[in-house]
Formats: C-alpha cells, sequence, structure tokens
C-alpha cells in the first residue's frame, strides 16, 4: 500500500479472484470453460475449485495490510457462482464478493462498476484493479480504473506453483516476458509477477497520480 505520506492514495482495490487471490494458474479457469461447453457435471467442477482454493504465496499478508488500512475491497469472477465461492473459502470473511453476473461479461465495464457501487465507492480514478486475467483487465480498463497486471500466476503462464517453479529459469523467463508483454500490449499501467509485489506498485502508481497521470 501507499505509504502514510504518499499522496493522492487510492479508495479502493478490486482482485480477480483465479490467478490472483488463489489458484496459482487458474486451473480451474478451462475446467468452467469445459463445462459450459459440454457434459461435465457440478461435481467435478466444485472438486476442481475446492483444490485449487489455496491462496497464492503474499496474498495473506496483503490482505491484512489492506484490512488494517481499512481500504474498501472485492473480489471478481466469472466463474459459476458455486465455484467462485468454493474458491474464495480460502480467503478472509470480510473481503467483499463483487456481483456475480451483473450486466454484460467482461471486458464490458458493468460488473466493475457494479462492485465499486457495493464498496460505495464514488471516484473511478482512484480505484486500482489487480487481475491476472486479460478479459478482466481489459474491463477495469475500460470502466477507468488503474490496473495492475499479473504476469506469472494467471492463465497466461497457466502452470500450478510447484510446477511453475520446476521450471529450468530460462522457461520460467520466456513465459513471464511473454505474458509481461502480452498484458502491456493489452494497455495495464504495471505488471508484476505476483501478488507480493503489490504494494510497492501501488506506491509507484501513487507517485505517478501525484505526478498528475490519469488512467
Amino acid at each position: 500500500m501507499p505509504s502514510p505520506n504518499a499522496a493522492p492514495t487510492f479508495n479502493a482495490l478490486l482482485f480477480g479472484l483465479s490467478g490472483c487471490l488463489v489458484d496459482f494458474g487458474a486451473r480451474t479457469l478451462p475446467v468452467a470453460l469445459a463445462h459450459t461447453a459440454g457434459p461435465l457435471d457440478d461435481a467435478a467442477l466444485l472438486a476442481s475449485a475446492a483444490e485449487h482454493a489455496e491462496c497464492l504465496p503474499g496474498v495473506s499478508e496483503l490482505l491484512a495490510q489492506v484490512q488494517r488500512q481499512q481500504l474498501p475491497a472485492a473480489w471478481l469472477d466469472e466463474l459459476p457462482p458455486a465455484a467462485s465461492a468454493r474458491l474464495a473459502a480460502a480467503l478472509p470473511a470480510w473481503l467483499e464478493a463483487g456481483q456475480h453476473g451483473a450486466g454484460r461479461p467482461w471486458p464490458a465495464p458493468d460488473s466493475i462498476w457494479q462492485a465499486l457501487s457495493g464498496l460505495q465507492v464514488d471516484r473511478l480514478h482512484s480505484c486500482v484493479l489487480i487481475a491476472s486475467e486479460p478479459r478482466l483487465l481489459q474491463a477495469g480498463l475500460n470502466a477507468g480504473l488503474w490496473c495492475i497486471g499479473l504476469a506469472t500466476c494467471g492463465s497466461l503462464c497457466g502452470l500450478a506453483l510447484g510446477d511453475w517453479q520446476a521450471l529450468p529459469s530460462t522457461e520460467r523467463e520466456k513465459l513471464r516476458v511473454e505474458a509481461t508483454l502480452q498484458l502491456y500490449r493489452l494497455g495495464a499501467h504495471s505488471v508484476i509477477d505476483h501478488p507480493s509485489e503489490v504494494p510497492a506498485c501501488l506506491e509507484d502508481l501513487a507517485m505517478r497520480r501525484q505526478k498528475g497521470e490519469k488512467p
């Protein structure tokens, strides 16, 4: 988070769920797509979500800092509600869920605006979206938010944490660079590897705002 002396500060954070807060590699997403395209029963989807309902490294510390600062925050996802709830079971109860199915699907900005309305936020330019899913980031950009992309922990790399760590360093770097460039080409204001880098990134964005930059 921005330090007490950093100005201007932000007044709300939105997070992607899968591939950002939980489910390293966003591995529930392809299961959900198979569920909508063919005969996969709900139990299989929920079992996949339960298997991947583990916080990413650094998320618990990040959310604890958000709570200490009393910063309004919520998560967003387009998975079926039951699967999203199963994934979110690993998160603290105070972190709100954005309204599922609010308006048009991503990359339309409707669900972003609905989530911010639920947090009683009235200024879009002081809100930040943190996500790994390109369609969600595009929705955030369309809504007028600052957007931070996560390169290594989402669907662009698509690997479980253990599989990611087991890759040769050259292969990890290749995938990381490709994902980073894709998110920057999308229009993300900043791209980092994983959630533990969010506080420093927010400080950088706060300095950019102080210099007059707008999303």
